[in-house]
């Protein structure tokens, strides 16, 4: 069975907590509340500057690693 990792982003426009998939790292997504839109970026990446998408793929891949890690001590 796999389980997907999320973490929890403020949305820019109401401010509410969203909880998003590490996959969407990156890519535009929907506040449930207000339906505003914007790009779902982890805090510790969010100072990256257009171009440094290796970077972001590293924290994602890094964020599924620790995911993953949690899952097997569990289990």
């Amino acid at each position: 069975m796999r389980r997907t990792a999320f973490y929890r982003q403020e949305c820019p426009t109401c401010g509410r907590s969203a909880e998003i998939n590490v996959e969407y790292l990156g890519r535009g997504v929907t506040c449930q509340h207000c339906r505003s839109h914007f790009i779902a970026t982890d805090p510790d990446t969010i100072r990256l500057r257009q171009g440094e998408e290796s970077a972001l793929l590293q924290r994602a891949e890094a964020l599924l690693r620790e995911a993953s890690a949690r899952i097997g001590l569990a289990g």
